[in-house]
């Protein structure tokens, strides 16, 4: 099969001829499993090769002593992207899978004692902002109308079309320019909001997708008004009766899943990939592969040095990779009722703290966190009079050098005392069970590259065509779905760079 001149074109990859291997998809958190499924629905065979014993990636499960503990994704905003997966299927979400809204969407702790919670309905968070500091309303108002034209350019348009030519960012270059992409978050909230406080509340959300808000490229204020959009949602049984929904639903139309099954190396013939071999000896011939796994790794451990004149070692090791993720995953014999079911309790020194985080790459004596406690919503994810939790700490990367096999048991006690303290009164007490997910863990298990909790950094230099591209651009017929790809993190993302796999495929893979 001859390698077009041209490896970015989407009709001209390579020349066409019928069909008769499967599509891999190699990975199965919502990106894989999103474009497992469209596949399957457009008439591919796909298999679905996933390392762990169970589906859902970095949206695994653990059980334990009664309690359900989603482990990564629990905030699920545009879940019209999942109704999109059903309908493409000629089914109904609300046959597979209940999603519930949440209000509010947050409460956000501070250090003094105040919060600020904040939902979809416009009036009252406006009330909220004008009690919380009067003089700031004005510029909320202003802030979400510029707002609402960085949502309309950078998800409305932009993230489901794929980055593959560098004229594809040069065609947009003056509507970066106007929405003043060249400014952090953080910068653009400031321009309208004076209040230190609510400038926190209103920038914190790259945190949900990997970055700095002190440097992430202001195209990611979009996720607040998104949240406004379209509301910020639950799936009754968490998130992952959401991935069962979506592996039902891919074999009912014939999709084949093979779990505990990692993958040792992607086979290259004349420049495509042609084979997946898995570590266990099975052989899995393809005319298509869609990656799910992380992007850096999968270039670096499953495609020889040879097939990768772009992404070289090299280069992979010299770009830069998100905050790394510590979790504790606790279950408790008492209810604590008081407590949302989205908690954010930010450090009182949140410039120094990131600052640690990203770029100083060292252990914090504070921390930020992000609490989670799905029984507020849903009670069925705990015994009868216990409460469910996870409590999630940005911490640096891999890179830094810590020893979690060292540090975690202190860093475990340190969280849970400063919980008990501050907002758990008799937590220590009160523990039924107790799991801890670390940046190591993360690196190995979930196998990211430097424990990365969100693979590349989003900053601007790393987004859209800067981004590792859907199509490979070694490897025309390798695909890339998930957070390492374009649009990026978050589920939303995720989900767009699905349906970004989609078209490609299909644009170049016969039926």
């Amino acid at each position: 099969m001859p390698v077009a001149s041209n490896a970015h074109a989407l009709s001209s990859t390579f020349s066409p001829r019928s069909r008769t291997r499967p599509i891999v998809v190699i990975g199965s958190g919502f990106g894989g499993l999103a474009a497992a499924v469209r596949l399957q629905a457009r008439g591919y065979q796909v298999d679905l090769v996933e390392a762990r014993d169970q589906l859902g990636g970095r949206a695994y499960v653990y059980r334990q002593d009664g309690f359900t503990f989603d482990g990564g994704p629990t905030v699920i905003t545009a879940p019209f992207l999942f109704d999109e997966i059903f309908q493409a299927a000629g089914r109904k979400t609300e046959d597979y899978c209940r999603i519930v809204p949440v209000d509010p969407f947050y409460r956000i702790e501070f250090h003094d004692g105040r919060w600020f919670e904040y939902n979809g309905d416009e009036a009252e968070t406006e009330r909220r902002v004008a009690a919380f500091s009067p003089g700031d309303l004005e510029g909320y108002r202003e802030m979400i109308r510029r707002a609402r034209a960085i949502f309309q350019k950078g998800f409305v348009e932009l993230a489901d079309k794929p980055f593959l030519r560098f004229t594809d960012m040069i065609s947009i270059a003056p509507d970066l320019v106007r929405l003043e992409s060249y400014k952090t978050v953080y910068q653009f909230v400031s321009q309208f909001v004076k209040d230190p406080l609510l400038r926190r509340v209103f920038s914190f959300h790259p945190l949900l997708v990997g970055g700095n808000p002190f440097q992430t490229t202001s195209i990611y204020a979009l996720i607040h008004y998104l949240e406004r959009q379209w509301g910020v949602h639950y799936v009754m049984g968490g998130t992952g009766a959401l991935v069962s929904a979506l592996g039902r639903l891919f074999e009912e139309l014939g999709g084949r899943v093979h779990l505990s099954t990692p993958v040792a190396r992607i086979e290259v013939e004349n420049g495509l990939a042609r084979r997946v071999a898995a570590a266990d000896g099975r052989v899995f011939p393809c005319d298509a592969v869609v990656s799910n796994a992380d992007v850096a790794n999968t270039y670096m451990k499953m495609i020889a040095p040879e097939h990768r004149r772009k992404y070289t070692d090299r280069k992979l090791r010299r770009m830069r990779y998100s905050m790394g993720l510590w979790v504790v995953y606790f279950g408790t014999r008492k209810l604590y009722p008081e407590l949302r079911h989205h908690t954010i309790i930010l450090s009182p020194h949140y410039r120094e703290l990131l600052d640690d985080i990203f770029n100083k790459k060292r252990l914090s004596d504070e921390f930020s966190l992000y609490l989670h406690r799905p029984t507020a919503t849903d009670p069925s994810m705990a015994p009868p009079g216990c409460d469910c939790f996870y409590a999630l700490v940005p911490v640096p990367n891999q890179l830094s050098g810590i020893d979690w096999s060292r540090e975690n048991e202190p860093f475990t006690r340190r969280v849970l005392e400063f919980l008990d303290r501050r907002y758990m009164p008799g937590l220590l007490g009160n523990l039924a069970t107790i799991r801890t997910l670390t940046p190591l863990d993360f690196e190995t298990t979930l196998n990211s590259y430097a424990g990365a909790g969100f693979s590349f950094e989003p900053v601007f230099t790393q987004s859209a065509w800067f981004r590792p591209h859907n199509q490979s651009e070694d490897i025309p017929n390798l695909y890339f779905v998930g957070a390492g790809t374009h649009p990026g993190a978050g589920v939303p993302g995720v989900l767009s760079s699905a349906k970004i796999a989609e078209k490609l495929v299909c644009a170049n893979v016969p039926v």
